[in-house]
């Protein structure tokens, strides 16, 4: 069977890198953890649950994710964020790949969580991310912090069946938070555009967001959770344009 690393980046994750690495461990033969130097108890827990431990300074999401796999000792990289499980088929379809990699990359599905409640509409679902790759073929890019992992030109890529859990959002407070440092981060790299460009963004494209959201993928079907959700989601697309109008004048 192939030998398989998976990695993880890490700034104070104390509540959910334990649960985590538990989810990995069938099929890992080595988990290996990059931390941005955490203040919580992080890096004590990764350690005990037997991960590689690696403190590196974080400079953004794909610069800290190319910089984990980078570390792996195997080309076969699975990368997960700490907040993120396998559920149970998706641990057996990778141990069933892991037994001859007949592609370059496999994608995978998953599930968001708000509150303990998994949401299915909103855009949030099937959410189809390519996790499991040979490293030698590609490398994570976008612009932070939405960071994907791109495989090189004519790459074949299958689907694996099975969820990626991805308890993101245990409280409201916490998808807020997360919405106003995305914006923030967003805005720093936006600022650089045509102000003109800018604006047309910033007046068209939150409204955008909202009516695709809520009305054409199904946000209204969640009841009051969907609502919020898309209203927060199109409301971090109208920051993140304020923002870096307002960055590059500043």
């Amino acid at each position: 069977m192939n030998k398989l690393s998976v990695v993880i980046i890490t700034f104070n994750e104390a509540e959910n890198i334990g649960k985590c690495i538990d989810s990995v461990r069938q099929v890992a033969d080595e988990v290996i953890v990059v931390d941005s130097f955490s203040t919580d108890k992080t890096i004590e827990i990764a350690m005990t649950k037997g991960a590689r431990v690696i403190q590196h300074i974080f400079e953004g999401h794909i610069q800290q994710k190319n910089f984990a796999k980078a570390q792996a000792n195997h080309d076969w990289v699975l990368s997960v964020d700490a907040d993120e499980t396998l559920n149970d088929e998706l641990t057996q379809s990778i141990l069933k790949a892991k037994q001859s990699f007949d592609v370059d990359g496999y994608a995978m599905n998953r599930l968001n969580f708000f509150g303990g409640k998994p949401i299915k509409t909103c855009g949030w679902y099937p959410d189809k991310k390519l996790r499991l790759w040979d490293r030698t073929k590609g490398a994570w890019t976008g612009i932070n912090p939405h960071d994907k992992f791109e495989l090189i030109e004519g790459a074949v890529i299958k689907n694996l069946a099975g969820d990626i859990l991805h308890n993101t959002y245990p409280t409201h407070k916490s998808f807020l938070a997360q919405r106003e440092k995305f914006a923030t981060i967003s805005a720093q790299h936006l600022k650089s555009k045509n102000v003109f460009v800018l604006l047309l963004k910033l007046i068209f494209s939150a409204p955008f967001k909202f009516i695709r959201t809520y009305f054409l993928l199904l946000g209204f079907t969640e009841g009051a959770v969907g609502f919020t959700i898309c209203f927060h989601l199109s409301r971090e697309v109208f920051l993140k344009y304020f923002r870096a109008i307002k960055f590059k004048y500043s």
